[in-house]
């Protein structure tokens, strides 16, 4: 589970089948007594309405985890500089190696490159808000400099930070010409 509101809706899915979370924490979900498969089907089939689903093998379980927190280490403002090593070490409370060469095993990607591409999705969103300038993106993505943010930028996306931020501009301006071109169609 990725999100708080997951959260409720996978406790609100085993309360509804008289399920009693004890723990519903993110990727995980812990229950007081046993679930019957067809309680299971039913959660089931009640999760995968919002995207989620049960997962029972334990390298599957741990995959999640180790995506759900790149997630939030993403999305997580955090005043301290720390990387994604230690970040998932201190979370999932084992060895780097471990849970990176798990991660690999299953995805056939590096957790590196995962992180690099949420981080570039969630660049690209912060430049058209334009809530920010590029150094404050790059400090709150986690990137030592801004020079080493602009440069993963245009290894992901072929662009520099400055050139996507000026082809939003030109697309939202040809989005004006089309409007003057309805305009002016129906006079």
């Amino acid at each position: 589970m990725a999100c708080e509101s997951c959260k409720v809706v996978v406790s609100d899915a085993l309360k509804e089948l008289n399920l009693h979370p004890v723990k519903v924490e993110l990727g995980e979900a812990v229950i007081k007594e046993e679930i019957t498969a067809e309680k299971k089907k039913k959660l089931n089939t009640i999760i995968k309405k919002v995207g989620l689903e049960i997962i029972e093998s334990k390298g599957g379980i741990l995959i999640e985890k180790i995506k759900n927190y790149c997630q939030e280490y993403v999305n997580t403002d955090k005043a301290e500089k720390i990387n994604i090593s230690d970040y998932l070490t201190q979370k999932i409370d084992l060895d780097y190696n471990y849970i990176s060469n798990a991660f690999s095993e299953v995805t056939s990607g590096t957790i590196i490159n995962y992180t690099n591409s949420l981080k570039m999705e969630k660049a690209k969103e912060m430049i058209l808000f334009e809530e920010y300038n590029f150094s404050e993106i790059a400090s709150k993505l986690h990137f030592s400099s801004l020079s080493a943010f602009s440069t993963q930028f245009k290894k992901v996306t072929g662009f520099s930070p400055t050139h996507f931020k000026n082809l939003k501009e030109k697309r939202r301006k040809a989005i004006q010409e089309l409007n003057e071109e309805l305009k002016n169609k129906k006079q």
